[in-house]
């Protein structure tokens, strides 16, 4: 195995154990939630009790479309299964859509439905949730960042706005314990669904772009220019267009050499800016190179 693929093989180990560490927790807290909920009267914990359960599968999704990804390539995917994680990334973003979806529509129906106030001691299961999910988004944002995973970036936000969910039924609650409206532990749930309908649009974004091969943001593209230009022979860059997939980045360089050196030179030097690359850069999986004579030294006789 390269030193890049045990790169990428650490990276995904870390993605995974942060979606298993996350699956066990909200497994727990959903649990706890729904049950406190169900006993103390509290639909918005209920509520929070089913995002933290959707925050289970899409923490799951996660780990499988990150144990996909770090698969090598075969013959029926030539560039590997990278695209694997960005797919998880819209799975979880679709799940975000769906939980904010079901708590608006089951809130509005708890709003107009009588029932009991919610018990005092919700609060308290409340705060507790808060804390954990609270450093669980922030454990895995950490780790996303760090692996430039999609999907992992997104299982983040997907906690968080748990978090948020949770903070929103403490003070729905509190109103309905103080002022003995029990509907305002219910809009309390319907002011989280917005919050979490817009986590989960803005979190599409980004693997979207990138199942679409959209250009990386960032200065990657600078560093491969400044990179290739090191190299002897190199006359120019004319084109380089990159895209991300999984972990690593796919690279297309244009190569500007000398027009009157011959065939086997220029591939030489166009194998050594490749080499180059990717010798400095292990987030770069593959660089093809299309050679072109730069255009000053180009004869009539050439064209």
């Amino acid at each position: 195995m390269t030193i890049e693929a045990q790169s990428a093989d650490t990276a995904v180990r870390k993605g995974i154990r942060s979606s298993l560490l996350g699956v066990a927790i909200n497994l727990a807290l959903a649990v706890g939630k729904c049950l406190a909920g169900v006993i103390g009267h509290s639909f918005a914990l209920i509520a929070d009790g089913i995002e933290s359960l959707s925050d289970v599968v899409s923490s799951s999704v996660v780990a499988l479309g990150l144990w996909v990804a770090i698969k090598p390539p075969d013959s029926d995917h030539p560039y590997g299964h990278g695209k694997a994680e960005p797919i998880a990334a819209v799975v979880v973003s679709l799940a975000l859509l769906a939980a904010g979806l079901a708590i608006a529509i089951e809130s509005i129906i708890e709003i107009r439905t009588p029932h009991r106030l919610p018990a005092p001691y919700t609060l308290a299961v409340l705060i507790v949730v808060v804390i954990i999910k609270f450093l669980l988004a922030r454990y895995v944002a950490g780790i996303g960042a760090e692996i430039e995973s999609t999907a992992v970036k997104a299982d983040s936000w997907h906690h968080l706005s748990d978090a948020i969910t949770s903070g929103l039924a403490f003070i729905g609650i509190s109103i309905a314990l103080a002022i003995k409206y029990p509907a305002a532990d219910d809009w309390a749930a319907l002011c989280a669904a917005p919050i979490i309908l817009f986590n989960g649009i803005r979190q599409m974004r980004m693997p979207l772009a990138e199942l679409l091969d959209t250009a990386p943001t960032g200065d990657i593209g600078r560093k491969i220019v400044q990179i290739a230009q090191t190299v002897p022979g190199v006359a120019g860059i004319e084109k380089c267009l990159i895209r991300k997939t999984g972990f690593r980045f796919y690279v297309d360089l244009h190569l500007l050499v000398d027009g009157k050196l011959s065939v086997t030179e220029g591939h030489r030097i166009a194998h050594n800016m490749k080499d180059t690359i990717l010798s400095q850069e292990p987030k770069i999986a593959e660089v093809l190179v299309h050679v072109e004579p730069k255009p000053e030294t180009l004869t009539e006789s050439t064209l």
